[in-house]
């Protein structure tokens, strides 16, 4: 599993737990809405900043090297 998927994971957990907190506080269904909505687009925004793709030019010169020669040869 990627880090960015382990991320959206974690942060769908912690939004149904603030839902629900806020569902038991009798907090009308509007706010618990926007309030769901706002932190799903500020953990979209923080999920992509904070995972990194893989360099692909840095994956196809790995096969590419030579071995070192010997002194010897």
């Amino acid at each position: 599993m990627s880090s960015y998927s382990t991320y959206l994971g974690g942060l769908l957990i912690l939004e149904q737990d603030l839902a629900f907190a806020a569902y038991l506080l009798n907090v009308p269904a509007m706010w618990i809405g926007v309030g769901v909505i706002v932190l799903a687009g500020v953990g979209l925004l923080s999920a992509t900043s904070r995972t990194k793709m893989r360099d692909p030019s840095a994956e196809s010169s790995v096969g590419q090297r030579r071995p070192p020669s010997s002194p010897n040869g």
